[in-house]
């Protein structure tokens, strides 16, 4: 009974063994002969394994993905210019040569003769006249000859020389016409008044 135990038990040990033994090289050959794993395509398309995983269904390289939150394009890097560093110089323009001009004139000025001795003594004859920039505007007499006939000639000269329409005033000069009857008052008034136009001019 125990022996026949102990071959039935051998008996099932040898054929598990050989069994194993003759499994394992079939399994290995099985395990050869599965294709590789494909890479999953997340998008859902059919992938030729045959053709260059490089190269989309359309035949165009994908465009590689854009990483969220990662800038589209680098910066451009900002162009700072130094200023050089220093005291600042402004150029003045050069400024105008002062020009020394007198002050000036008053454009009405009086201006008055010497007083003038007549020859014969009839007395002094002194005159002034009122000049504008380089013209004479009126001509006056501040002295002349009084007494007797003195008065009418010293009148008559008055009368023909002074004023602003006399004669003085038009001919702008002492160049001026004898009067009659009174030629020693008419020559002392010429005098006189040209030495007051040599002050004016």
């Amino acid at each position: 009974m125990r022996r026949a135990l102990f071959a039935i038990t051998g008996l099932a040990a040898s054929t598990t063994a050989l069994v194993v033994l003759k499994g394992s090289p079939g399994t290995t050959q099985v395990a050869q002969n599965l294709p590789t794993a494909q890479p999953v395509n997340p998008t859902g398309q059919v992938v030729d394994p045959s053709a260059d995983p490089a190269v989309g269904p359309t035949g165009a390289a994908p465009k590689p993905s854009v990483t969220a939150g990662a800038p589209s394009s680098s910066p451009k890097p900002t162009r700072t210019t130094a200023r050089p560093s220093g005291t600042k110089t402004t150029a003045k323009a050069p400024s105008a040569p002062r020009t020394t001009t007198k002050p000036p004139q008053s454009t009405t000025r009086r201006v008055t003769g010497p007083p003038v001795d007549t020859a014969k003594g009839y007395g002094y004859v002194q005159v002034q006249i009122v000049v504008s920039g380089s013209k004479i505007i009126e001509a006056t007499t501040l002295a002349l000859p009084s007494g007797g006939e003195s008065d009418i000639h010293s009148g008559d000269v008055r009368d023909t020389y002074n004023g602003t329409g006399g004669e003085v005033v038009q001919k702008q000069s002492a160049n001026l016409n004898t009067v009659s009857g009174a030629t020693e008052t008419s020559i002392a008034y010429k005098s006189s008044l040209r030495s007051a136009i040599e002050q004016a001019f």
